[in-house]
């Protein structure tokens, strides 16, 4: 399959075992996506445009090293509406992260190391984001005001060192006060 060809050998292992084939939403983003450049995908529900995102920087994450300072460790920030948040962070990332972990199990490698993945909304306990800011993850999942908080106290420095932010169901949140967060 072409349009999986930059990805590493367990992402293709698992894609290729979960999947028929990419759909054209996920091949048109990932060549967007893979020169870094600002990607907007746009297809209708069920098309994979949330893993289409999230396959490219897991993928990055799992097969290279963590920065040596265990602070600069969060480089992926996910913005979604709440409602949206548990089924994607299952269906669109922690399955991939294990089916990548199992393909490169079976092919008798492993992963540069386990991409770790924290949750920051306005539920996350006191202890919990505290947690957050001593040992930041690689992937920060949070809402539009929960990231603005963060940017307005001293978890912003948790935050220098993101690389790409994804930003799912952004019809939803433009037109709104969370768009307004968002924005800021």
């Amino acid at each position: 399959m072409v349009s999986l060809a930059p990805f590493s050998p367990p992402v293709r292992d698992w894609f290729e075992a979960s999947f028929d084939a990419p759909t054209p939403a996920q091949s048109k983003g990932w060549k967007a996506i893979a020169r870094r450049e600002h990607t907007l995908v746009l297809a209708p529900t069920g098309w994979g445009k949330t893993l289409a995102a999230f396959l490219w920087a897991i993928d990055r994450l799992a097969t290279e090293p963590p920065p040596a300072d265990p602070k600069a460790r969060t480089r992926v920030v996910y913005i979604s509406p709440l409602r949206a948040l548990a089924v994607d962070v299952e269906k669109n990332l922690r399955a991939p992260l294990a089916g990548m972990r199992h393909a490169a199990e079976r092919a008798g490698a492993g992963l540069a190391h386990e991409v770790v993945v924290g949750v920051r909304t306005g539920d996350t306990p006191a202890r919990e984001r505290r947690q957050l800011l001593a040992h930041p993850p690689d992937i920060l999942i949070t809402t539009p005001e929960s990231l603005y908080l963060m940017l307005t106290s001293s978890a912003r420095e948790t935050l220098r060192t993101v690389g790409t932010v994804i930003v799912d169901e952004i019809h939803s949140l433009a037109g709104t006060k969370r768009g307004a967060h968002l924005a800021l």
